[in-house]
């Protein structure tokens, strides 16, 4: 037989291999990709010795990991368990759910991922020409050395986006009652910002702490922010071990699954008695409206490739950020899009019940259904389908999904470009073989072959996506949501239990208290993601100090 045939068929079955097992940690919440890469890492040395080249097993891990990214969006969304990439669908998937629309946004998923995937390969050259060396300008290094401060930057940025106003305490408010300094002429200024200008006009100078205080939003928000930091930093201290022997133990899993998976569990048990009837519109949407956000999303990943710690979590933030802000410049009347708030203080169930189109055609016993959830999404603004535009949470799946494949195509592309590795999976390749650097005009043939894999892994996972989410809808309708999110409860339990142990069970719990307070105080649910970002930046800014003497 051909040689390059016998190739051919150890690529097609690293491939079909890569999938199937990209569709199980994708769907079994703390099944990393990472756990497989070590696995096969480990049983490399058995493969070569049975005639499986390296270049299969490491075909198996880049499958796995691309479908993995596609869809890890369904336990996120429809069974609230995710993963740190995937942590912010939680909110809008389940405001898809309760609409009724859940199909919908599974097939924006897809296509997201999609879209990233496609757009993230033009941009390996852009990267390859920045970060790699002959040709290039080698600015991978410089970037690395300021790494703590890009963090830094990012946390406050995203800690300054928050935008809910909260009252100051009680005796604050009365110690500076009369801090009010009337001016004798109003001080006005306008500053022109594209098609928007801000104008400001000051009748007095005013140091009264009052009900109503973004300041005090933004405090709270960067108290929060470190308590989840802390909270993180004590995770990665901690010891892990699975009482089953599961291989690289973690406490990121626990915590994750606390801060945003069981917390919004209980806020759904609390808030919504049923599932509506789903409209099954499996329809892939239009890519043209998807293309400007999906490729910001893949430019961000870029970025992602090189900084650790910063998740598709706080790319969809930074993204979100930056599409409100230009359409602020562009439209003086643009509304922007209000995504993933908590609860505000003083909340209370809408009076009036929300009409749908189309409600008429359903049969009575499901209109009943219908409107009973719509009103119960009233009780928490993070539910609210009236102040939540169905189009905007689809738009934040979609960005969301995209980061979180294209990310997969950057690690991998900067592998080859600079030989670190970003990931466990990548990681993994890197110590299997030795790694041909891409220090030519013209990539390697290994990365080539991977990144086709990549590709095509990631066309292949659409409709596997499209066919699992049409599964876990019906066992929805089979299943009570009450008694589903009891059952899904208990098995994140046991699944945190069987791979680290009580001292995992623990870490649960401790998160699921921490996750439950960002909606209840008014703020967003991302500033969770400190539980990353802190220890990450500790560890970073303790390493440069050392590099002074002073650590």
């Amino acid at each position: 037989m051909d040689p390059w045939l016998i190739d051919f068929g150890w690529l097609i079955g690293s491939f079909i291999f890569g999938i199937f097992l990209g569709c199980l940690t994708g769907l079994i919440p703390g099944f990393h990709v990472n756990n497989v890469a070590l696995i096969a890492l480990s049983l490399s040395p058995v493969a070569v010795g049975i005639g499986i080249p390296l270049d299969a097993v490491a075909g198996i891990i880049v499958a796995c990991g691309t479908v993995h990214t596609f869809l890890n969006y369904i336990p996120s969304a429809l069974v609230g368990a995710p993963d740190d990439n995937m942590a912010l669908a939680l909110l809008p998937g389940h405001r898809m759910l309760i609409s009724g629309q859940a199909a919908q946004g599974v097939a924006y998923s897809a296509r997201g991922s999609q879209m990233g995937m496609l757009m993230s390969i033009p941009l390996l050259i852009v990267a390859r020409l920045l970060f790699g060396e002959n040709p290039g300008l080698g600015l991978y290094e410089a970037s690395r050395e300021q790494l703590p401060w890009i963090l830094l930057f990012i946390s406050i940025f995203l800690i300054l986006t928050e935008t809910t106003r909260l009252p100051w305490p009680v005796w604050s408010q009365k110690i500076t009652q009369k801090l009010k300094w009337p001016l004798k002429k109003p001080l006005e200024f306008t500053i022109p910002m594209g098609r928007l200008s801000i104008r400001r006009r000051y009748d007095a100078i005013d140091f009264r702490l009052g009900e109503s205080s973004r300041v005090a939003g933004i405090l709270v928000a960067t108290a929060y922010f470190l308590l989840t930091g802390f909270y993180g930093w004590a995770v990665f201290e901690l010891p892990a071990r699975s009482p089953v022997g599961i291989p690289s133990a973690s406490l990121l899993f626990p915590s994750l699954a606390g801060l945003f998976g069981i917390a919004n569990l209980i806020d759904i048990y609390v808030t919504t008695s049923e599932i509506p009837p789903q409209e099954q519109n499996w329809d892939m949407p239009d890519p043209k409206p998807l293309a400007v956000p999906t490729f910001l999303s893949a430019v961000v990943s870029s970025v992602m490739a090189i900084l650790p710690g910063m998740t598709a979590a706080q790319a969809t933030v930074v993204v979100m950020s930056a599409r409100n802000f230009w359409g602020k410049l562009t439209d003086p009347n643009y509304i922007p899009a209000d995504f993933e708030h908590g609860t505000q203080p003083g909340f209370e169930q809408m009076p009036q019940m929300m009409v749908f189109e189309g409600m008429e055609d359903l049969a009575e016993d499901d209109r009943l259904l219908f409107q009973e959830a719509l009103s119960e999404a009233g009780a928490t603004p993070d539910l609210d389908l009236v102040n939540n535009n169905q189009q905007r949470d689809l738009e934040i799946i979609a960005i969301l999904s995209s980061v979180n494949t294209a990310v997969t195509v950057m690690v991998l592309g900067f592998l080859y470009m600079v030989g670190r590795p970003r990931s466990g999976a990548a990681l993994a390749l890197n110590m299997m073989y030795p790694i041909d650097i891409w220090n030519a005009v013209e990539p390697p043939a290994d990365f080539v072959r991977l990144l086709a894999i990549t590709v095509a892994s990631g066309l292949f996972a659409v409709p596997v996506m499209i066919e699992v989410g049409k599964g876990m809808l019906k066992m929805h309708e089979l299943v009570p949501l009450r008694n589903l999110v009891i059952s899904v409860s208990a098995f994140i339990t046991i699944l945190v239990w069987i791979s680290t142990d009580w001292i995992g069970v623990g870490t649960l719990v401790i998160g699921t208290m921490i996750g439950l307070m960002a909606p209840r105080i008014g703020i967003r649910r991302s500033h969770g993601m400190g539980v990353i970002l802190v220890p990450i930046m500790m560890y970073t800014f303790a390493r440069e100090l050392d590099a002074f003497g002073f650590a």
